[in-house]
């Protein structure tokens, strides 16, 4: 009945993926003393009645090592956009110069890249979690199919799935690491 029974691998991994590639734009809004567009993504403005990502409402540039402007489309907008960035928790303080909001990206000092390093943490960790929580599915999968699997089938798809969770793991630690270089680094 069961013999012919087949894990999609290819699923669970693609899943996986999806959590790993869910850590990095976390990480990426974290921001490490270094001028990114993408420390924006995470910050919505009130426009026409909906909440609108920033880069869709201007130009994101980073012309400098330390400065991301937005050039703001819509003059109406510029004030929104402005209180939206306050607002952020990102601890910039936005200049305007007409329709361009620049925003100086302040060094950061040790606590502060500590405190990061953590904030890193725990969404690696909220990921490793994710990534045990399909392996859990995975290994249901298995069991639900138990009764006429025989055991070494069993055991096989038991260590891929196993095998499938340490890589993607392990993909996590590296990203981690990385991220944490990256803040650390002055």
């Amino acid at each position: 009945m069961t013999d012919d029974f087949e894990l999609d691998t290819d699923d669970l991994a693609r899943r996986m993926d999806g959590a790993i590639a869910n850590l990095r734009t976390e990480l990426a809004s974290l921001r490490t003393g270094r001028a990114s567009g993408s420390m924006l993504e995470p910050i919505m403005v009130d426009a026409y009645g909906s909440p609108t990502p920033i880069n869709q409402v201007g130009t994101v540039n980073v012309p400098e090592p330390r400065m991301v402007t937005i050039n703001v489309w819509d003059k109406g907008l510029v004030n929104k956009v402005e209180k939206a960035i306050r607002e952020s928790g990102l601890g910039i303080n936005p200049q305007m110069n007409g329709t361009i909001i620049m925003l100086p990206i302040p060094e950061l000092n040790e606590e502060r890249r500590r405190e990061l390093t953590k904030v890193a943490g725990q969404y690696a960790e909220a990921t490793r979690v994710s990534i045990r929580n399909l392996r859990r599915d995975g290994m249901d999968q298995i069991k639900r199919a138990k009764d006429g699997m025989a055991e070494d089938d069993q055991k096989f798809w038991e260590s891929a799935v196993q095998e499938l969770t340490d890589a993607h793991i392990k993909k996590v630690d590296e990203t981690l690491e990385t991220k944490q270089a990256e803040i650390m680094q002055v």
